[in-house]
């Protein structure tokens, strides 16, 4: 995410007309917003980074284990960002019963956690024009607070976990497993 205006619709109350300012220079930098969504929940949580890293995902993967401390196994899709798939990601996941589960190149919607992006961007980059990161840090996280309060309502949850069962049963197949022969 970089420090600059944007155009669109946005969420806030109008006072003046849309007029985004030529920014020439930007001496801001850019930032990382490193997510997590979890499915059965609908919770969606993040952090904004100067940098990414495979030091940034481990400490992503160890606060979704932290979440479910109960040693469930853990079925994480990821990106297919090479940080992501480290070795030493790849011991502490076999560690810890956290299975890995990269999205192949080029099919970023296969992952769930995309579709929750779009509104991300609309209702805090969409129309504004942040002075700087922290200001545009505060309202991202304002946005996830909002969104996890107003989440679906867990009947739905439920019937939606259910279904997805079903037609893995149906399969024979769980993510991040190859189908069986």
């Amino acid at each position: 995410m970089s420090i600059r205006p944007h155009h669109g619709s946005g969420w806030a109350p109008r006072s003046q007309p849309d007029r985004l300012p030529a920014t020439y220079t930007r001496t801001h930098g850019i930032r990382y917003f490193h997510g997590c969504y979890s499915l059965g929940d609908d919770q969606l949580w993040g952090v904004m980074r100067r940098r990414k890293g495979g030091d940034h995902s481990l400490a992503a993967l160890k606060s979704i284990r932290a979440a479910r401390p109960d040693g469930a196994p853990i079925y994480v899709i990821m990106d297919n960002l090479s940080a992501n798939k480290t070795p030493k990601i790849r011991r502490w996941a076999e560690r810890n019963n956290v299975e890995l589960c990269p999205t192949p190149t080029y099919a970023s919607w296969a992952n769930p956690i995309e579709a929750q992006f779009g509104p991300l961007r609309t209702f805090t980059m969409s129309n504004s024009n942040h002075p700087n990161h922290t200001v545009l840090t505060r309202a991202t996280q304002a946005y996830l607070r909002w969104r996890n309060a107003n989440a679906r309502h867990p009947d739905v949850l439920a019937a939606q976990r259910k279904e997805r069962a079903r037609i893995r049963s149906e399969r024979q197949q769980r993510w991040g497993r190859p189908r069986a022969a």
